[in-house]
Order: structure tokens, then sequence, then C-alpha cells
């Protein structure tokens, strides 16, 4: 018989061990649950979780009729969890699954090597990337493939691969704005309006966070998003990039023929000083700076100063105009070569039997010995003050980066500078400062804020950055009226008129040849230009076309047929009608 003694001892200490087993899961609970919640509760999260940030967009660079000159393109990073390669490599790697049903066994060197292929790398650094972190959730193989290498990649079934969006710069033009766009690499923006336009342009990325299973792949649907990422605002530029191509290829063009170191065209619209091109050759292809010497990085129209030589002139005889101590048919007695009074001397750029000139004479036939004589009647502080109205030393509403202001001697004036700044001697301007001049000359005296960035629409739709319309009154607007009639004389009966006549047009401008510096002497080499605004009568475009160094032509001779050839298509673009009066202007001799 069974004891009952016994059966009860053995009953009590079953309940009692039952009880001890209670007592040690209840504990266990409250100290997973209460004790040490927050901390397993992170620590699984962490095991599971995974965070990423997202990408948005840079924003766009549009010309003034919508046409994209900077973009961005949809590019993915390969990213990976090691700690589930950790495991294959003990198993020996994992299965994939063929069309047919079949399985294959890939190990993790060969889905490297495989990997490697299409993110043309070499195998053992993607391995690395695979294993080097065997305990880490996230590791990144490669930065910015392209959607039909993420296609490809996906078709390896590599498990744990995942793709994170990352936009990337792309410029659909190539060479064409590329000096004013700049460009974006790593190290971020380069110069030009990706620089100098950065907080309109630049995005903001967020976070987001998604959970992933056993084997590393995330769980759909697990997705949230910490930080939500910005694109970027729309630069809208006032150029036109199919007449920036055309000035583009015109100066290329004339630039490899005379052997010019460098080139640049600007077409700047009157009414608002809205500048519709800025060229420059050599230009760089922002997908592809290091194609291009850094030289010509950015835009030599902003950035090169230069003595712009009889140009000026236009400059001169408004001051003259404007202060009334002179008029069109102002009388000078005018040799080729002039010692002053000062002991200063000046010559024209090729002898000649004294003249009897007006002042307009003067302009038409670029005498530097003529506007020296006449334009010296204005006092050198009343000079300056033009010049500076007109916008030399100092930059352009513009604010391009890397910008010139030019230079201006500060007065007194030496014996010589006295002189020479009334042709565009002593003084340093851009071809920027040049168009100005003329625009404002062909505005009725008023000089406009230039423009290049017509606005800034940010990601929200706010509009931003739209330009100032305020002018400053630099002449009268009949002296602005008159200096136009005069220099139409330039182009109907100068030198250069065969090669500045548009038919059917009237036309006003001015030729420049100024000889270029160095270690404080002017040597052999030049800097030749041609400025002029059509139609003369009713201005509404300035064009400005400059040569640098050129080796065979050394005289504004060869920048007389780009002017021509550009000023001709603008007039043609923009459908502006033929002038309906003939052109005449003041007597040129006496």
């Amino acid at each position: 018989m069974t004891n009952p003694r016994s059966t009860r001892r053995r009953l009590a200490l079953a309940i009692v061990m039952v009880f001890a087993v209670i007592g040690v899961f209840a504990v266990r609970l409250v100290d997973i649950q209460l004790v040490r919640a927050d901390q397993l509760t992170s620590d699984s999260l962490n095991k599971r979780a995974v965070k990423i940030p997202t990408y948005a967009a840079r924003g766009e660079i549009i010309d003034s009729n919508g046409v994209v000159l900077a973009d961005s393109v949809n590019r993915y990073d390969v990213v990976v969890s090691p700690a589930n390669f950790a495991k294959m490599d003990a198993s020996g790697g994992y299965s994939v699954v063929g069309k047919d049903g079949t399985k294959t066994m890939v190990t993790v060197m060969q889905g490297a090597t495989e990997l490697a292929t299409l993110t043309k790398q070499d195998p053992a650094t993607v391995y690395q990337s695979l294993t080097k972190n065997p305990t880490s959730n996230y590791a990144l193989v490669t930065k910015s493939v392209d959607l039909e290498t993420r296609r490809a990649i996906e078709k390896l079934k590599i498990p744990g691969i995942a793709f994170q969006l990352h936009p990337m710069r792309t410029y659909p033009n190539g060479s064409v704005a590329g000096n004013l766009t700049g460009y974006l690499s790593t190290d971020g923006p380069g110069g030009g309006l990706e620089l100098g336009d950065n907080s309109c342009l630049a995005s903001k990325n967020g976070t987001t966070t998604y959970e992933q299973g056993a084997d590393g792949v995330q769980i759909p649907g697990s997705e949230v998003t910490n930080t939500a990422s910005q694109p970027g605002g729309t630069l809208k530029l006032s150029i036109d990039s199919d007449l920036q191509w055309f000035a583009t290829q015109a100066i290329a063009e004339q630039g490899t023929a005379i052997g010019a170191q460098s080139a640049t065209a600007v077409v700047l619209r009157i009414k608002d000083f809205h500048l519709m091109t800025v060229a420059d050759w050599p230009a760089v292809d922002p997908n592809n700076v290091d194609g291009s010497e850094r030289a010509n990085y950015g835009s030599l129209a902003f950035t090169a100063e230069y003595e712009p030589g009889s140009v000026l002139k236009a400059i001169s005889a408004s001051a003259l105009i404007d202060t009334g101590i002179g008029s069109p048919t102002m009388q000078a007695v005018v040799p080729s070569h002039w010692v002053t009074p000062e002991g200063a001397i000046i010559n024209d750029a090729a002898p000649h039997p004294e003249q009897h000139l007006t002042l307009t004479g003067v302009l038409q036939n670029s005498s530097n010995v003529g506007i020296s004589k006449l334009g010296s009647e204005v006092p050198e502080q009343t000079r300056l003050d033009y010049m500076k109205k007109f916008g030399l030393g100092q930059a352009t509403a513009v604010g391009f980066p890397g910008e010139a202001t030019g230079l201006i001697n500060k007065l007194p004036w030496d014996n010589q500078t006295h002189y020479n700044v009334l042709y565009g001697q002593g003084v340093s301007a851009t071809a920027l400062q040049i168009a100005q001049i003329f625009g404002t000359l062909g505005n009725g005296g008023l000089r406009l804020p230039t423009t290049l960035v017509e606005s800034c629409t940010k990601s929200d739709g706010t509009v931003i950055d739209q330009p100032s319309t305020a002018g400053t009154r630099v002449v009268s607007e009949s002296t602005a009226k008159t200096v136009v009639n005069m220099l139409e004389s330039v182009v109907q009966g100068g030198e250069l008129s065969k090669a500045v006549k548009i038919p059917g047009y009237r036309v006003a401008g001015k030729s420049g040849t100024a000889e270029m510096a160095s270690n404080g002497r002017y040597t052999g080499d030049r800097v030749v230009s041609f400025a002029g605004i059509a139609p003369a009568e009713d201005p509404q475009y300035v064009v400005v076309v400059t040569y640098t160094k050129p080796a065979t032509m050394k005289s504004s001779a060869a920048a007389a047929p780009t002017f021509k050839k550009i000023m001709s298509q603008v007039l043609t673009k923009y459908r502006v009608p033929p002038s309906t009066t003939p052109s005449t202007y003041p007597a040129t001799t006496w």
C-alpha cells in the first residue's frame, strides 16, 4: 500500500516547486517589463530598426523660357545589412531561385563579385562592405547608381540589399550657360549660380526609420518619417538659352580664326537691363569640369577686368554734353601726335594729317588726341563722378561670385592719367560694365539694376529674390539721345562701317582697342571690342563683344563681324521692326 504521508510530502514538494518556478518567472517578468523595460525596448529596436537619410532634389536652374539648365536626376545609393551576411558565412551562402524554380547556392564572395561587376568596383571592396561589421545593420556599398544598374542589382537577389534615393546634378545643355550655372561636386557648389544662389537651390535632407526582419530585408509598410526632406527652389534666369548657344558659337568661331586667348559676348535688353546672353569662350561643361582648364570655370564677362580703350569715349562725350561744356559740333584741331601742356604724350592709333574734327568726328574717327583736347575741359572730379554713375569701379547688381569691380584711380590723377582715362586707359572695367554704359545711354540716361536672376520660387510656391527696378539717373534724357545719335556716325561712316552695318536698321556703336599691361608696361597684346545699340532711334538691345590677345587681327576689326552677327540674330529673333527713318547725325568736320 502507498504511504499516505509520502504522497502528501511529494505533493507538497511539487506545489512548492511550482510556486518557486512561478516566482522565478514573476521576478523575471517584473525585471523585463518594469525594471529593464526601456533598455530592452531600445535594444530591440536598435537590432531591427534602421535609420537612413532621405534625400530631396536640389532645385532647378531654368532660362527665361523655362528651359532647364541644371537639374537633378534620380540616382540610388546601394546599402546592405552586414549582420545578415555574417549568418550566411556560417551556412555557406544563400540560395537564389531561378525562373525555372531551381535553387542555386551562392557564396557571399560570389555575390560580392557579381555586385562589383555591376557597380564597377573591386570585388574585395564590395566584400568588405558586406562583411566588415558583422553586427551592423547598415553599410554603404556604393553611391549614385542609375535606374538601369539598380534593376540589374535587384535581379541578383542578394538578401539584405536596399536602395536609397539620392538625386544627382546634371546639366542637360552642357556648356551652354555652364559659365553661369557653375557646377556641383562632391565638395558642394563650385562657383557660379550654384554657389551664389545656393540658398535658393539647396535642398534639406530628412531621415526615415524602417524595420527589418531577421534576414535583414525591410519589412513592408514599416517606414516612419522622422524628419521630412525639403526640395530646393527653382532659379529662373533672364538668359535665353538658344541665344546663349548662338553667341557662344559665334565668338568661338571667330576666336579660333584670329587665335584669341578668350572671348565674351553680352546681350542686354535695354528696357529692363535683363541679360539675355552672357557667353564666354572657351566654355566649360559643368557635367565634366575636369575637361576644362580652371581659368574657364567661371564667367570672364563678370570676372575679367581690362582697360576698355575707346569704348569709354562714350562716357567722355556724355560728360561734355551733360555739363553743357561741349556739344556734338564742338571743334578741335587734331594732329596724330600731341604733347600736352603738362608734358603728357597722346597718340592716335595711326599717323594722319592734321584734322579739323567736331566731337562727333572725334568719336567717328576714334581719335585719342581729339577726345583728350576736348574732354580735358571737364574737371577731374566731375569726370570721376560720371564714371562712377555709369557703374565703373563697382560690381553690378547681379552680384555674381568672383565678379570684378574694375578700377578707377583715385584723385588727383597724374599728368598722363588726366588724359588717358578719357580714351579708356588707366581705368579697367568688365564686359558687363561696358554693357551697362551703353544700356544707360540707350535707356535715356537711366541706369537700371542689371539682372541675371529673375526670381527664385521655393518648393512651397513662395517667390523671392525678384530684382529691383529702381534706376539711377546718370545723364539727362536729351544727353543720352544726343550721344547715341553721335555714335551712329561710327557705324555709318567710320572705318568699320561695312563690318557693323545691319541692313534695315539704324545702329549706334563704338569700337575699342586696348593695350594690355604686364609688369607695369604696355605690351603688344590687345583686348579688342565692339559695343553697340540697336535700333538707334528706339534702343532695345545692347551687344558687347570682346576678344583677348588675338594673334592675328589686333584691332577692333576682329570684334566687329561678331557684333554684327549676334546683333542681327537678336533683332531677328525678337522680331524688332526695321528702322523707318534714315540715319542722320551731326557734322563730323569743320
